[in-house]
Order: structure tokens, then sequence, then C-alpha cells
């Protein structure tokens, strides 16, 4: 069973503070603060373990459940958010009103809330009475990417926990046998730091997003555009939009059983939400690759091959790089970011990507 130490192990401030809290006893919130795929997650799992087997009679069980997932630890709430935000009843009948009520075993109780910085202004404020007067027997923890989205008053009330991006040694470590080891590196190059990342990049689907961007930037080098192959990265990120989508409708489907009631509109607005959020990410992540792929031109021309995102496809990083200048590779990496902000605001996403697709073949060309 993995502990706070295993969990944070590469993580060594958060470890250092979290075996400190647990020693003087934990206080009633945290903010465990850092980039997505730093461990977060696993580190919060790991040390709820700990808070709750403290007080129960057979602290090992008590333990093994909480480390599951999903956990049947009566004791445990972990939130994870519906689509692209946190149902306000649900944070109000799962959190704001379970907190006072005794515990079920032990002397604890657990609230874990996942991505608490896309909780609304409503949620977060009729929480804040729970976080001043809180329970003796009530922990929060709240995992956040970007402390930007929580309020100042939710913020000061707790803790912070900071994590870091993992290096690329760890990353190799955790996906050891997924792919072959010059895919692994590339992934968790790729990855900058996050492992869920590095781990979809290290399957089939990450390697096909991965060909997509790669014959994106190669038909803009060769002025080839008869199979329009921007299609082919927007096509992947659509299935996955919709691949969430049905997770987030079979979600509700499963609460219905239980007698958890929803509103047709608010299933509908989190299956949209859930398909648009997957789907830009994905768009995103996309570019991303795109421009690394542009970044490897540039960093071949300088004469640093080995410092390419993309090792395991060096050879042709090589071939397609004696033929652009550096400030062509520059430019492309300009102009792939720029269309990636572009995606914040309210775009066609098919026309972006033409309309970069074009931009790049004529720096590259000129």
């Amino acid at each position: 069973m993995i502990t706070v130490e295993e969990a944070t192990s590469h993580q060594p401030r958060a470890r250092a503070e979290l075996e400190a809290a647990l020693r003087q006893g934990p206080s009633h919130a945290y903010l465990f603060q850092g980039p997505s795929g730093s461990g977060k997650s696993k580190a919060a799992r790991a040390f709820a373990a700990e808070i709750l087997s403290a007080g129960s009679d057979d602290p090992e069980d008590s333990r093994r459940r909480v480390l599951l997932d999903p956990s049947p630890h009566p004791d445990l709430v972990w939130l994870r958010p519906k689509g692209m935000s946190h149902a306000v009843q649900e944070i109000r009948d799962r959190v704001i009103h379970q907190a006072p009520l005794s515990p079920f075993e032990g002397s604890a109780r657990v609230f874990v809330i996942e991505a608490a910085e896309v909780l609304n202004d409503e949620s977060q404020n009729a929480m804040l009475k729970t976080l001043e007067e809180p329970p003796p027997h009530a922990h929060l923890i709240l995992l956040v990417s970007e402390s930007e989205g929580v309020l100042p008053t939710i913020a000061s009330r707790c803790q912070l926990i900071e994590f870091g991006a993992l290096p690329i040694e760890a990353i190799e470590e955790e996906l050891d046998g997924l792919a072959t080891t010059e895919a692994l590196h590339s992934a968790a190059k790729l990855s900058t730091g996050d492992l869920g990342r590095a781990r979809f990049l290290a399957g089939k689907r990450g390697s096909d997003l991965r060909t997509a961007a790669e014959r994106l930037m190669t038909c803009a080098l060769e002025d080839d555009f008869a199979g329009s192959p921007w299609l082919e990265l927007l096509g992947q990120a659509k299935a996955a939009g919709e691949h969430s989508g049905e997770l987030v409708q079979a979600e509700f489907d499963e609460e219905k059983e239980e007698g958890i009631k929803h509103t047709k509109t608010e299933i509908e607005e989190a299956v949209r939400r859930a398909q648009r959020k997957t789907r830009t990410g994905m768009l995103d992540l996309g570019l991303h690759l795109a421009a690394a792929w542009a970044r490897d031109w540039a960093t071949v021309i300088a004469g640093a091959p080995n410092l390419a995102f993309n090792q395991d496809r060096l050879e042709i990083l090589e071939a397609q790089a004696g033929r652009i200048e550096l400030a062509q590779a520059r430019e492309a990496v300009s102009q792939i970011q720029a269309t990636r902000r572009s995606f914040q605001l309210n775009v066609s996403e098919e026309l972006a990507l033409e309309a970069l697709a074009f931009r790049l073949e004529k720096t590259l060309r000129d």
C-alpha cells in the first residue's frame, strides 16, 4: 500500500510538510497546488489514508479502503468535476452538509475536491463557513493546478502545499515498459512534467496524435495540403470529446440508478461542457506537439539535436531541418502558439487550423 513518503517521492518539499502535519496533527484545510500530473491526487489519497486510519480500530483495513479508487470508505468524500465545473448542489450536499456529521468510523472525515479552481464563486462562498468554523473531525483538501481560480478568502484559510512539475527521469520510471525506451523518453520530454500527459503520449492515442501533428508540419514544409492534414487533428479531438461526453453521461446514469436526480438541462450542459473541454484540450495538445516539432527543427539547426523533444524521430527531423533556416523554425513556433491562444476565444477551430497550415507553408517556403 502506498504511503505519503512514496506518493511524494519526487516532491521533497511537499513530503516534508505532509509528514510534519501527520506528526503534529493535520490541519482542517489544505490547498495542494501544482501543475497537472505532478502527483497532487496521489499524495492527497495517501494523506487521507493516514488521517482516516489513525483513529480506526483496524488501521490497515481502513488505509487499504481509502487507497482504492473509487474508495468505499464512508468517511472519505472525493469529488471530481462533471464536465468543466463542480455542481453547486453537490458541494452543498456532499461537503457543507456532511462535514458537521460525526465520522462513521474512527475519529475523522476527509473531503477532497479535485480541480477546485473550477468551483464557481457561489460554491466557494458557500464553503467559507465550513472553513471558518470547521468541525474538529473534518479535513478538507483542495487540489488546484492554477491558484488564480480560488478566491483569496478560500486560499487564506488553507495550508498551502506546493507541488512542482515532475522531472523527466521520474516520469520515465513511472512509465517503464509502456513503450520503447526512445518513445518513453520523447513522451516524458513532451509532457512538460505532467505524468498523465506522458502516459497518454506513450499510448496508442497519444502516438496517433503525435503522428497527426508531425504530418501537419511535414505537409506545410512540403506544400502538400491535398489531404487537409489539419482535419486529422480536429477529428481526433472531436472523437476524444465525444468519448468524454459519454463518460459524463454514464456517471449521471449511474447516479440516477442510485436515486440521485438531475434535470435534463443540467445533464445536457454537463455533457456539452465535458465534450468541449476535452476537445479543446486535445487540440491544444496537438498544437503543443506541432510547436515542439518546430522547436526541434530549431534545435537541430542550432547544432544541439540531443536537446530535441522527439528523440525517437530524430532522423526525420534532421532531414527536414536541412531545408529551412533557424528564423523560419522560430517563426513557425510563434504562429502555432498564436493559434493556441486563439482557441481561448470563440473561434472556428477548423478555420483556425486551416489558416495556420497555410501560414506555416508560407513561412517555411519563404
